[in-house]
Order: C-alpha cells, then structure tokens, then sequence
C-alpha cells in the first residue's frame, strides 16, 4: 500500500470554501460549520460493516474475560478515554474491562502533550504496560491514520495477539496495514483546516459510541433499550434504576425500591426478584445460568 504525505491527507486539506470564515457574522459561520457537521453521519454510515466486525471482534473479547482498549492522542485519545470512563457506570462493568489509553498519559487529557503521539515506542510501551493478550481487543485511533504513538501500540498488540481494530477519518492510511478492521468514515476537509477536534472527533465519537453499546448489548447488558445494569451511584441514577425496575416489572414505586434495596441496587437483580417471587440470591443464580441475559433469566 502506498501510504500518502500527510500533507496530502483529507483531513489536513485546506477547503476553498470556507475562506472567507472569518469575515462572516457569527450565525452564518455557525451555518457553515453545523452544514459541514451534517456531513458526518452520512460518512458513519457507509462505515457500518466494519464498525459491526469491531463490535464483533470487541463482544467476543468481553465474553472470554478479555478487555476492549482504546488508544490515541490528542482528541483521539480523550475521546477513547471518554468512551471507556462512560462503560462502567452505563453497563455496570468494572473500570479495567475497558481501558483508555491516552499519549503522555492521563494528564494529556487536560493539556496537550507536544510530541508524544510522534514515538511509536511509547504506543509499544503503553501496550505492555496493560498486558495486553490474545484476549483483548485494541481499537487504535488516528484522525490521519499516521500517529507513530497509535502505529507502534498497534504493532505490539498485534504482536502480542490481540484482535485489532483501527480508526480513521482517511483512506488510505498507514492504520490499515496495522488492523484487522479498519474503520475510515471519510468526512471531508475540516470547516478549519487541518482541525480534527471537529468533523473527524465528531466521527470518532459516534463510531465509538457503536462500538462499546454494541458489544455491551451483544453480551446482554442490556433489556430491550433499557441499563438494566446501570449502576445507581448518584440520586439521578437511583431514580433510573426505578423506573427501569418498574417499567420491566410494572411494579408501584415503593416495591421497586424494595427490590432494589434487597438487589443491592442491581436493577437487573431485582427485575427478577420481583418477576420471580424469589430472594436476592435465587435472583442472581437464576441470572448466572442465563449468563446475565436478563430475558433469557425471566423465561427460565
């Protein structure tokens, strides 16, 4: 594969169009960008096959007892990041079975760290550091395609046996040679060139948004569209989980509370406790021979 200059990259090409941005007034030149942001789900969905291997590839890791792993820099490393933090509290799994990984490590986050995307043996190193096994699967993502930190980290995952997965916003890119499945939703050039924290993030967040509800769906974290294993750890979610528990189970108010006090707070727990007239701990057993699928728990 010929892998092109970045200069010649669609994400790093300078749009005619959108010259004259600094001379519009703000509605116009907000316009503009929402008109260029329109163009992203379009892109997304072209993509969908592959985003659907991932969701594959990423299901089959989590049901063996491996991990789903993000890693990028810059915003397609925060983004990684964000997505993993939103899993554990969303789909009530623990915080290490998806993982963020971020070049120059968690405090990039919050302030760039110059230069580090550009050393693939820190993407190598940031893999070991994880333990990375034939188990996981390692979503690698790069608006360009090129970040040695990305390309590197790829290598040694592959090298270590894990499924991966790479994601882009051009094709062709030196991302491809390094995945298994190779995401590109191609969205054009940027409103303001070469700055892809705008349509390529937009992009990125939407398609790993379908990659983590998706595997998470496939393993049974979920009840037709509802967080079944949402985890109540503030007031707005306790309210969640009730009235998830009330509109599975059509119990009053006061009995889903009751069942999810008993539940621990599970609200998958307590759909069954109450659908089945059973104690907390028949609850849960008849869960674990549905291998946590809550309607396969309520047939049995």
């Amino acid at each position: 594969m010929t892998i092109p200059a970045l200069d010649t990259l669609t994400t790093e090409a300078i749009d005619p169009a959108q010259a004259d941005l600094d001379q519009l007034n703000t509605e116009t030149r907000l316009r503009r960008i929402n008109a260029e942001d329109a163009k992203v789900a379009a892109a997304v969905e072209v993509e969908i096959p592959q985003i659907a291997a991932a969701v594959q590839l990423a299901a089959s890791s989590l049901r063996r007892g491996g991990r789903l792993i993000y890693l990028g820099a810059g915003t397609s490393g925060r983004l990684g990041v964000l997505d993993a933090s939103e899993c554990p509290p969303t789909f009530g799994v623990a915080p290490g079975k998806v993982v963020g990984l971020i070049a120059g490590g968690l405090g990039a986050m919050f302030q760039a760290v110059e230069g580090a995307e550009d050393d693939p043996q820190l993407g190598a190193s940031a893999i070991a550091e994880v333990d990375v096994t034939d188990l996981d699967t390692v979503v690698g993502i790069s608006a360009s395609g090129q970040a040695p930190f990305v390309l590197g980290a790829m290598r040694e995952a592959r090298a270590r046996g894990a499924a991966t997965v790479g994601l882009a916003t051009n094709r062709p890119s030196a991302l491809e040679s390094e995945a298994d499945v190779m995401i590109a939703p191609v969205v054009g050039p940027e409103v303001l060139a070469g700055s892809t924290r705008l349509k390529s993030g937009t992009a990125q967040k939407l398609v790993l948004n379908m990659i983590s509800t998706g595997a998470f769906i496939e393993i049974g974290k979920t009840y037709g569209n509802l967080m079944v294993d949402v985890q109540a750890t503030n007031s707005k979610l306790q309210a969640r989980a009730v009235r998830i528990v009330r509109h599975v189970s059509g119990a009053s108010a006061e009995e889903a509370e009751k069942a999810l006090q008993e539940a621990g707070g599970s609200a998958k727990v307590a759909i069954v406790l109450l659908h089945r007239a059973l104690g907390a701990t028949d609850a849960h057993r008849h869960l674990d021979e549905a291998s946590g699928f809550l309607r396969a728990a309520l047939r049995v």
